[in-house]
């Protein structure tokens, strides 16, 4: 398997330098360890030019069935990590959950220690959709909490289970001393002048942000991507405006407010792999999930004032609740 992911690498390289340093090692060790390769497989894989290496006839087989065999290994080795971990997992009633930013994560934690207080849970937080997608994939997560903006398809939707079980609108962080902080909602239009900040992702968010800002006749202006603490400092000290799901906690010196016309709406999302997982474990966390959303939501007092207002009955531009 190593020789074949050496070989593979030097063709995607193109030559022996740049393959070298991708895989970590000084040019001669990786020629020696080719010519290596070479005589285990009976002929040159490569012809040496000026401009770089490009595969023989023989390099151009050996290539063709590492396409196959390479990802068939990889996935067998996802397979029997997360057959074992799960396995293992319900031995020691271990529950690992990941999640992107956001007071949901904890607020989850909390139901399931108390609904289960014999159980091992653990978190991993991250920025990133894919990654946890991975994570789950490779059976190193037993569920994450996620999202996705619009009608987007969350990341590897065709082997991993995402059930939606709350949908928000997306709402703007101002510093109270704005002139729009106190109003009931907030044209999109109305923060064409104004720079942004939000937490970074690897979704389709950003566009649709960018989308949003087109309907209302305008191009946004610097957007700073940061961790939710940034966020929330350059919003307080009037640096940016934000953009915050509507479960957001009060924080000091912030006001959410609700955009007219709900031009954004971002989609909760648990995940879990349908081999590792138990029907009545994955509804029994699901379930959780909608408590703690219906938690958060609680605690916001202007998504509960959205609420109570009907704004819940407004929509985006093909953007749906």
């Amino acid at each position: 398997m190593r020789h074949l992911k050496t070989v593979r690498t030097i063709a995607e390289a193109g030559s022996l330098t740049r393959a070298a340093t991708a895989l970590g090692l000084a040019q001669p060790a990786l020629s020696a360890q080719l010519r290596r390769i070479e005589r285990t497989l009976g002929g040159e894989l490569f012809e040496r030019g000026r401009h770089g290496v490009r595969a023989t006839a023989l390099g151009e087989l050996v290539l063709e069935r590492a396409r196959l065999v390479l990802p068939a290994v990889s996935e067998l080795q996802q397979e029997a990590v997360r057959f074992a971990r799960a396995r293992a997992g319900r031995k020691a009633q271990r529950l690992r959950l990941g999640s992107t930013h956001g007071p949901l994560l904890g607020a989850l934690v909390d139901l399931l220690a108390a609904a289960a207080p014999d159980a091992q849970v653990t978190t991993h937080a991250s920025w990133s959709e894919r990654e946890l997608a991975a994570l789950l994939a490779e059976g190193r997560l037993d569920f994450a909490v996620a999202g996705a903006c619009g009608n987007a398809t969350p990341p590897d939707a065709e082997h991993l289970v995402w059930q939606e079980f709350a949908v928000d609108p997306v709402f703007v962080m101002l510093p109270e001393a704005h002139p729009l902080a106190r109003a009931p909602e907030v044209e999109l239009a109305e923060l064409a002048d104004e720079e942004w900040a939000c937490v970074p992702g690897d979704g389709c968010f950003a566009d649709c942000f960018t989308a949003a800002c087109a309907r209302a006749g305008f191009s946004p202006g610097r957007m700073y991507e940061t961790d939710i603490a940034s966020c929330a400092h350059l919003v307080q000290v009037g640096r940016a405006v934000g953009l915050c799901r509507a479960t957001f906690p009060t924080t000091p010196g912030i006001a959410t407010r609700p955009l007219a016309g709900t031009p954004l709406r971002w989609r909760h999302l648990l995940g879990w792999h349908p081999a590792t997982q138990r029907a009545e474990t994955a509804a029994t966390v699901l379930a959780q999930a909608r408590s703690a959303h219906t938690d958060a939501a609680a605690r916001s007092e202007s998504y509960a004032d959205w609420l109570a207002g009907g704004g819940h009955r407004t929509t985006g531009p093909g953007l749906p609740l």
